[in-house]
């Protein structure tokens, strides 16, 4: 009984890890990005660790995979299997964290894929503590499946495939998008409410100053607050999310003005997409002004959207020589809608039929 609860524990908990970090590893931008928000000053606030978020990003996804495949092989079990508990320990501390003082209100685990609330998150890092615990009292009934020669390539070729798989997505696109803006989703649609959809329901506490003592009242109990007492601030506490579109966030303004239902009627848009200007791939920006050229003659609206502001866009068009209007939208969004920066997205009436990398511009199809 005890070695077929270990078997079982060896194979959920590694099928769980491969197929965790083959999410991540799809997308180690993404997941860098949520590494990025565990490091800022209103979490952790170690912002020296954010320009190695995606350095730490793709060495953990990698790690994530190899531990799974050499668990589930036998390859040095004992080690394996304590490298697991300690990643495990660390999720769970990072998940219970984000649960607990509500911060991190998604841990990345399964990137696109799943969103878990903080403390799905938690419970399913409890769940593998569990699984993990009971391998490390039971490690020496995790035998090899193979000789050691066998176990070797495969570990070490678990490696070398995560690595490559890495430095191609890097440099191009996710191979999957489970992102709300991928391709053949209509933006429009996306943003839509359903008219019986559940609204928000938010509980509000006043707090006021009484006799030098700070207490709290809700909207109900405003009447009955003493008089002379002075209102010091206000919490929301969201009791229920209500329904959000899978797009709530996507804009197109430009001095104080927004154009985003008239873009997104355009029969033919093509839209250059650069989150921070200041942190552009140079490469990639020289490419944009001949596309801008090729797509305006084949009858294309091309515009630029950005979150930098307007004395870096001045600087950026006169150094790329870019003939293109910038329009602002919010730094998240952007990186949502495209993991290179810069990138190109090509729209028929709101829908997205390509998204393009820098390094993919010969891909483009106009």
């Amino acid at each position: 009984m005890k070695n077929i609860i270990t078997q079982f524990s060896r194979i959920f908990v590694g099928c769980l890890f491969i197929i965790s970090g083959l999410i991540k590893l799809n997308d180690p931008v993404g997941f860098s990005y949520k590494l990025a928000e565990y490091f800022s000053p209103p979490v952790f606030n170690v912002p020296f660790l954010e320009p190695l978020a995606l350095s730490m990003a793709i060495f953990l996804v990698i790690i994530e995979v190899v531990l799974g495949v050499m668990l589930l092989i036998g390859y040095k079990a004992k080690a394996t299997i304590w490298s697991l508990l300690v990643l495990i320990v660390l999720f769970t501390f990072l998940t219970f964290y984000s649960a607990y003082f509500d911060v991190v209100k998604d841990c990345g685990c399964f990137g696109d894929v799943l969103h878990l609330t903080p403390w799905e998150s938690f419970t399913k890092d409890i769940v593998l503590l569990f699984f993990i615990l009971i391998l490390f009292i039971n490690k020496d009934l995790v035998k090899p499946l193979f000789n050691k020669n066998v176990q070797n390539i495969l570990a070490y070729s678990s490696v070398v495939v995560c690595s490559f798989i890495a430095v191609w997505i890097l440099n191009h696109n996710p191979i999957i998008d489970f992102r709300a803006y991928k391709v053949g989703n209509n933006i429009e649609k996306g943003m839509e409410i359903p008219e019986n959809a559940p609204q928000a329901v938010v509980e509000m506490k006043f707090i006021y100053n009484v006799n030098g003592e700070n207490k709290e009242f809700t909207e109900d109990d405003l009447m009955n607050i003493p008089e002379g007492a002075t209102f010091v601030d206000r919490k929301d506490k969201v009791i229920s999310e209500g329904y959000v579109p899978s797009i709530f966030d996507f804009t197109m303004v430009k001095d104080d003005a927004d154009y985003t239902d008239q873009f997104l009627k355009e029969p033919k848009l093509v839209l250059f997409v650069a989150y921070d200007l200041n942190l552009s791939s140079p490469a990639g920006m020289k490419k944009l002004e001949q596309i801008n050229k090729d797509a305006q003659a084949k009858g294309y609206k091309v515009i630029a959207l950005t979150a930098s502001g307007e004395t870096l866009i001045e600087q950026t068009k006169k150094q790329y020589g870019l003939n293109v209007d910038f329009y602002f939208c919010d730094p998240i969004t952007l990186k949502t809608i495209e993991r290179a920066n810069p990138a190109i997205v090509v729209l028929y009436n709101g829908t997205i039929m390509q998204k393009v990398h820098y390094n993919d511009t010969d891909d483009l199809k106009l």
